[in-house]
């Protein structure tokens, strides 16, 4: 059996500004702040002596791996990004940025913006377009249904809103 695995498939290149600002503040205080720290703490470890049996400076070292695989992948990601700050000509169907109001079949209520892959967040209600429910609402107009299948079975809600910032 081998350890191969295939790549994972990539993330949409779409994100908001507020997502594009935030990955941006964290790059800055990876590279500007926490890895200045770390690298000053590693230095200190370092001249201590032996660095064999020495917990501070394997530890310090393994940040400083983490620190800048994140700053790679975030330089990479923000590189090919498309930040989409302006909403589509036809706001009266789902296009990424919009915020959905949607309906179940018990008659609950739930608001979801769709954004990238980078950002969403089920607590604050953004979904991912990449996610199903995100691919089943694109295009979508009001009073649309949309069936989503989920691990628990299929699950239909109506569009009973539709909204840009």
């Amino acid at each position: 059996m081998s350890r191969y695995r295939p790549p994972a498939p990539k993330g949409s290149k779409f994100i908001t500004p507020e997502g594009a600002n935030r990955l941006k503040a964290e790059l800055d205080h990876l590279w500007r702040v926490l890895r200045p720290q770390v690298t000053q703490a590693v230095a200190e470890a370092a001249a201590q002596g032996d660095r064999s049996e020495n917990a501070e400076y394997t530890y310090g070292k393994r940040q400083l791996r983490e620190i800048d695989r994140r700053v790679r992948f975030l330089r990479q990601r923000l590189d090919g990004m498309v930040v989409v700050d302006k909403p589509p000509a036809d706001r009266s169907r789902v296009f990424f940025g919009a915020w959905v109001t949607l309906e179940d079949e018990t008659g609950a209520e739930v608001e979801y913006r769709i954004v990238g892959p980078d950002e969403f967040d089920a607590a604050r209600g953004l979904i991912s377009m990449d996610a199903p429910l995100g691919r089943a609402l694109l295009r979508k107009g009001l009073d649309e249904e949309v069936q989503v299948q989920l691990p628990g079975g299929t699950k239909t809600y109506v569009v009973t809103g539709i909204r840009y910032e």
